[in-house]
């Protein structure tokens, strides 16, 4: 019997019949081919970052604990095997002088669970991960190794990397990454509370004149806090680390888990406590290496719900969401954080295809709110949105057929490369069929 695994919030539990920790291409190869032989399925976990049950299994789990380290270095490139932390790439590219054009915000996953669920970010020229992918290793479920690139000569080998870099792991096993990257660079980080009322006025001016633009609202209330960050020549500070740390360690975290665990013990307190955040909102403004601006700290225990929507209905949504709220009755201590990106054109990207505003509904792990989620998807879905690969949605295949132009493709791609779904679980045969 394989180890218990657990995801980060707690609420996904699996007991594979096997776990192992592979440190080679090689090891990852002939654990598929020796499962598929036995007919038992197969999951590669990343860092457990994952809300819904993507990488859980029964049968055999990879863990990708030793499969780590960049490989190799070129003009513009670098080589990354699939276990490889954010946070240790972050520092190994800078090392270098090097560095990804873009980030989301938690960098404790492992970049290729990061990609394979879509991790995004937020930016106005730059998407996600999977658009700073050149390159992939995969295993594929015959045990085979397959490599495929952006610019491969052949047509059925670039479908399979356009759609590998979002694969839900239903493709193959990620054992290596090719990134694109550039030189570093620094980032001008401004933080200022503004109004939601004000945001919605000015959302198109803050969208168009900022490169990176992530807001949090705080329901019932108006307040929101508004990060701005910018490329800059330097030179780096504005903050020093004993303000950092009182923001982003105390305050964001220690202090406001506290007040979240008091609202789960008194939930009608919630839209006071929301209302003493929202004011006690500060500025900040300053400058430094990208990887940090982008990063933040998590360690506040949640649940999350996020859906990507045409960016021409982000400021319909923010106001039906306000409503719904106003209306339904919750009491919502978390924040909804509101990000940007440009079209995609890896198949199941969130963004493929058109510009793409990101709404995420997070809620207090020890007091869910299932309620809240449903009626906020409702919204989302009927603005025709795709649900977050990592987080929750109660979506199937018959309605993701619906969003995603090239879903019937990625399917029919499954089916030959994976007939008897060596790599599926619960969760896929949902989500794909």
């Amino acid at each position: 019997m394989g180890e218990v695994f657990r995801n980060w919030a707690g609420n996904q539990v699996a007991t594979p019949a096997e776990t192992f920790t592979p440190a080679t291409t090689e090891e990852v190869a002939r654990a598929v081919a020796r499962a598929a032989e036995t007919g038992r399925r197969v999951r590669m976990a990343g860092s457990g970052h994952s809300f819904n049950g993507i990488a859980l299994t029964d049968g055999l789990l990879l863990r990708p604990d030793a499969l780590t380290g960049v490989r190799e270095v070129g003009d513009g490139w670098v080589r990354v095997a699939a276990g490889t932390r954010l946070h240790v790439l972050n520092e190994e590219l800078h090392r270098r002088g090097l560095a990804l054009a873009n980030l989301g915000d938690i960098t404790a996953q492992t970049i290729a669970g990061a990609l394979q669920t879509g991790t995004h970010g937020t930016g106005r020229d730059v998407g996600g991960l999977a658009d700073q992918v050149a390159g992939l290793e995969l295993v594929l479920a015959d045990g085979t190794v397959t490599r495929v690139r952006e610019d491969d000569p052949d047509p059925g080998r670039r479908d399979l990397f356009h759609a590998a870099r979002v694969g839900l792991g239903a493709l193959g096993v990620v054992t290596e990454v090719t990134l694109k990257v550039v030189p570093s660079f620094l980032l001008h980080a401004v933080r200022r509370p503004m109004r939601l009322t004000a945001v919605l006025a000015e959302l198109d001016e803050l969208l168009a004149a900022n490169e990176h633009v992530d807001f949090f609202w705080f329901p019932h209330t108006d307040a929101c806090q508004v990060k701005l960050n910018n490329r800059s020549a330097g030179p780096p500070g504005g903050m020093g680390t004993f303000r950092r740390w009182l923001d982003e360690r105390f305050l964001e975290n220690t202090v406001y888990g506290a007040l979240c665990a008091a609202g789960a013990l008194v939930p009608p307190a919630i839209p006071a406590i929301n209302r003493v955040c929202g004011a006690a909102l500060g500025t900040a403004d300053f400058v430094d290496v990208s990887y940090r601006v982008f990063a933040t700290v998590r360690t506040v225990p949640f649940l999350e719900m996020e859906y990507a929507i045409p960016a021409e209905h982000l400021g319909e949504a923010l106001r039906e969401i306000r409503d719904l709220i106003d209306r339904g009755g919750w009491r919502i201590g978390f924040p909804v954080e509101v990000r940007v990106s440009p079209p995609s054109d890896a198949w199941l990207s969130t963004a493929y295809g058109r510009a793409t505003a990101y709404l995420a509904f997070h809620v207090y792990r020890r007091a869910p709110q299932p309620g809240y989620f449903a009626a906020a998807e409702q919204v989302m879905t009927r603005l025709g949105g795709r649900p977050h690969w990592g987080k929750l949605h109660t979506r199937d295949a018959a309605y993701l057929a619906g969003v995603y132009p090239r879903f019937g493709d990625f399917v029919a791609l499954r089916d030959r490369l994976d007939p008897h779904r060596v790599f599926g679980n619960e969760h896929l045969d949902t989500v794909l069929g």
